[in-house]
């Protein structure tokens, strides 16, 4: 997995933008299975395991604080993204201060 890879799941439609590879150690997954690079063929189209169901939004972040993985969703889809097992949080942005 590297910086700016684009990566789509086998199990949804969800597609991703890798911001930050981390350690490099963890596997990325949507719905429980390892996410494909956009060019691999799918073999066999399943549904998101439970656990991993509960979906990912277009245009959110999210990270994995144990290894350092960033990912942007750039297309949604039914599984939830995840490092190994790890799910991965939704990033909320910082609030700006005020310009009172």
């Amino acid at each position: 997995m590297k910086t700016g890879a684009k990566m789509r799941s086998a199990v949804c439609s969800t597609e991703v933008m890798v911001i930050r590879a981390g350690n490099g150690d963890s596997v990325l997954r949507c719905g429980g299975v390892p996410m494909l690079a956009p060019d691999e063929a799918v073999e066999a189209v399943g549904v998101p395991e439970a656990g991993f169901d509960a979906g990912s939004v277009m245009g959110k972040r999210y990270v994995d604080t144990e290894s350092g993985v960033e990912v942007l969703c750039v297309k949604p889809g039914a599984g939830s993204i995840s490092a190994d097992d790890r799910p991965l949080t939704l990033l909320v942005p910082k609030a700006l201060p005020s310009s009172d």
